[in-house]
């Protein structure tokens, strides 16, 4: 008798974990299905470092929550919460300051400028040509002489731009990105501020109601943001 009533005790405790681990894995499931939700939709590739370290903590956390599932659930809502918020408070931190945007998720590098290659930024970025000819490869390009432009993203992911039947037509630089202008852009073509603010003022626009500017075969391209 004695045994029968711990061999129920024991069955009953173990459909009660696992009821418990299964209740913790769908409560888990929607929090953070609803916090990824919130903090901005991107894909795997996309994810900035600061995005993966997040990731990274979460998922972690969420495992030993289930693990230990006779804690507390707060020991571990607590921590992804504040994650959250930290990863918001930092995405609207940088959205404002391009200083802290390059810090939080690095800059861009052109690895290729007009079908040269730049070795000294590949040496500064730490990537290799085999990296290079690779992510080539990846987007169906057989030689390095078929690119105009690669651009390093700060995801990781190359952008390239393709030799284009017309040679004398250039890659769009920006030099207005929300706001802020890119110094280095203009130093690059040669122009200075007074000229940009010349332009803006052709355009009848100000500075800050610029979105997204950039400079084409001589020519500037403004883009405003909508104020409705």
């Amino acid at each position: 008798m004695y045994k029968k009533n711990m061999l129920e005790k024991t069955k009953n405790g173990d459909i009660m974990r696992y009821f418990i681990v299964f209740y913790r894995s769908v409560f888990f499931y929607f929090l953070i299905s609803v916090l990824y939700r919130i903090m901005g939709k991107r894909e795997i590739g996309e994810l900035s470092v600061m995005d993966f370290t997040v990731s990274i903590f979460m998922a972690e956390l969420v495992a030993i929550s289930i693990e230990n599932y006779k804690e507390s659930l707060f020991l571990s809502i607590v921590p992804i919460l504040s994650l959250a918020g930290l990863e918001l408070l930092l995405s609207y931190i940088s959205l404002k300051n391009k200083k802290i945007r390059n810090i939080i998720d690095g800059e861009q590098s052109v690895i290729i400028k007009k079908g040269i290659i730049d070795f000294q930024e590949m040496k500064k970025q730490r990537y290799n040509i085999e990296d290079l000819l690779t992510q080539l490869r990846n987007q169906s390009i057989k030689s390095i002489d078929e690119v105009d432009y690669a651009i390093l993203e700060s995801s990781g992911k190359l952008s390239i731009f393709k030799k284009q039947d017309d040679p004398k037509s250039n890659y769009p630089l920006p030099l207005i990105i929300d706001g802020k202008i890119d110094y280095q852009v203009l130093k690059e073509i040669n122009k200075d501020e007074d000229w940009l603010q010349e332009q803006l003022i052709k355009n009848n626009v100000e500075l800050d109601e610029v979105i997204y500017s950039f400079y084409k075969d001589n020519n500037i391209y403004i883009i405003e943001k909508d104020i409705n």
